[in-house]
């Protein structure tokens, strides 16, 4: 019984305070790169800035797994899939995060498409709450967010993303001694390849709640077909790093970070495109 308690309020504290409530970044390629990913043009960004997937070209299915600090009760599954039309590109996807006794999930659609040569734009809608044991029950509310990406040359971008557009409480003052909101957080993040195999990324993270965190990544290709990543994180400092492997149609993700009180957390993620 206090162990359950005790993972009750670790998943609440990390929920709240290490990747803030509501928002969870996914993607093993974001968290191996500290989840400086507001700029990276994947399936993934259904989670991490809904108008980078304006980039995705074919029809894409991506899952991913994250287990914070190896407790079976602090695990994170991802789904999203990203499915280019005539014009823009529409995204499903949702995750669940926690156990039986805590859990909060997020399902959602979006829209992303490019509106020039450089510019792209992406908005999403989401049902999002969070389930307690029996005794306290489960509450939902619907939430926005939408997302910029700018094109300042073919290897230098820029990226805005902000969720929680409308401050949308879980729990009114009607329902609680106090307000109980969902988080609302700005990111604003860039990136620049220096080359065709190394591109690095910068980030800064806006919890209106809490203090700003800075974000920094990397991506080297190291063969054809193969990348290693790494990737730091302030405010409560985090170190992450991974690789990749892509085989024809299949991605392959495989990273970890790593807090110095709480320690491991690995992630993997698997994705297929379907090319056109």
């Amino acid at each position: 019984m206090w162990r359950a308690k005790l993972i009750t309020v670790v998943s609440i504290f990390i929920s709240v305070n290490t990747f803030s409530q509501g928002w969870y970044p996914s993607g093993s390629r974001s968290m191996s790169m500290g989840n400086a990913s507001v700029t990276n043009g994947d399936v993934y960004a259904f989670f991490n800035n809904p108008a980078a997937l304006s980039e995705v070209e074919e029809l894409q299915f991506g899952l991913s797994y994250e287990n914070r600090f190896l407790l079976k009760e602090l695990q994170t599954q991802s789904l999203a899939c990203a499915v280019p039309l005539a014009k823009g590109v529409l995204s499903v996807g949702g995750h669940v995060y926690g156990y039986d006794q805590f859990r909060s999930y997020k399902t959602g659609i979006g829209y992303s498409m490019k509106l020039g040569e450089h510019f792209m734009a992406g908005v999403q809608m989401n049902y999002q709450g969070i389930q307690l044991n029996q005794n306290y029950g489960s509450a939902g509310k619907m939430t926005a967010e939408a997302g910029l990406l700018f094109y300042i040359s073919d290897d230098w971008n820029v990226g805005v993303s902000a969720f929680n557009l409308g401050r949308t409480e879980l729990l009114d003052e009607s329902q609680n001694s106090y307000s109980d909101r969902f988080s609302s957080i700005m990111r604003l993040g860039t990136s620049y390849r220096f080359s065709d195999v190394f591109r690095i990324c910068a980030e800064i993270e806006k919890d209106l709640d809490f203090k700003s965190r800075v974000k920094l990544g990397l991506e080297y290709q190291i063969i054809p077909d193969f990348y290693i990543r790494s990737g730091f994180s302030t405010n409560r400092p985090e170190f992450a790093f991974g690789f990749s492997y892509h085989f024809k149609r299949i991605y392959l993700d495989l990273g970890s970070s790593y807090d110095q009180i709480l320690g491991w957390s690995p992630n993997f993620s698997f994705t297929y495109a379907l090319v056109k």
